[in-house]
């Protein structure tokens, strides 16, 4: 392995772990978000992330069910699909953890 390979390997894997770890760290509980969070996510228009606020602020959401029940627009794929963006209900994912 000359060292140029291992300088390459090296920060590749170096890279590979930080994206990884900021992947990870990345969560945003829906609680906690603030309009401008929200708007971040793909798939989030400006009238469901004002939807989502003032049904949080009139009860916080006990779930996801409860979340999808009571925002129009969010179903069980829009669910997936901001989950997989870091958005979690109750420090939980879409969809939760089977209960055994």
């Amino acid at each position: 392995m000359t060292r140029f390979t291992f300088r390459t390997t090296w920060l590749s894997g170096l890279l590979a772990m930080g994206l990884a770890a900021s992947t990870m760290a990345q969560t945003l509980d829906i609680a906690q978000a603030r309009e401008m969070d929200l708007d971040g996510l793909r798939g989030l228009g400006p009238a469901t992330t004002q939807r989502i606020l003032q049904e949080r602020e009139r009860q916080p959401f006990k779930d996801w069910k409860d979340l999808m029940q009571r925002t129009p627009g969010i179903g069980p794929k829009k669910a997936a699909q901001l989950s997989e963006q870091g958005l979690r209900v109750q420090g939980l994912p879409y969809p939760p953890p089977a209960k055994h």
